[in-house]
């Protein structure tokens, strides 16, 4: 019997965390407009899970949602304002990559980039 892989992670205040249950779907980043603002940074790097395998574990519960197209909420910390992910209508939670504990594991590496045409031109996205 093989152990359940747990990752987990949460927000710069620790008001959200969150325990998640592998399998991490599609690590990916995106420069899309929604992402760059929604994180403030040119990329931002992602990876889903299923809805039914995300646990919020800390004092604040859930995260604030603000519904950012016809299927996905952006989650963020109502207290710090951290970017937390976003979750989508179907059973899907796309967690920022930089808000787990241990964001260096190479399940969570990405494996490719979404909009690469608006990124800016001089910035260098290397998915290898």
């Amino acid at each position: 019997m093989s152990k359940q892989v747990t990752f987990e992670g949460g927000c710069l205040c620790g008001n959200i965390r969150f325990a998640a249950k592998a399998p991490a779907n599609n690590p990916h980043t995106c420069s899309c407009m929604q992402c760059q603002t929604h994180s403030g940074s040119f990329t931002l790097s992602w990876v889903e899970f299923s809805s039914d395998n995300v646990t919020w574990t800390g004092p604040g519960g859930k995260p604030s949602v603000w519904r950012s197209s016809d299927y996905s909420c952006r989650a963020f910390c109502n207290q710090c304002g951290s970017t937390i992910g976003a979750i989508n209508d179907e059973p899907t939670i796309a967690l920022a990559t930089g808000t787990f504990d241990k964001p260096h594991l190479k399940t969570l590496k990405p494996q490719s980039h979404s909009y690469v045409s608006r990124k800016p031109k001089w910035w260098n996205v290397n998915i290898d």
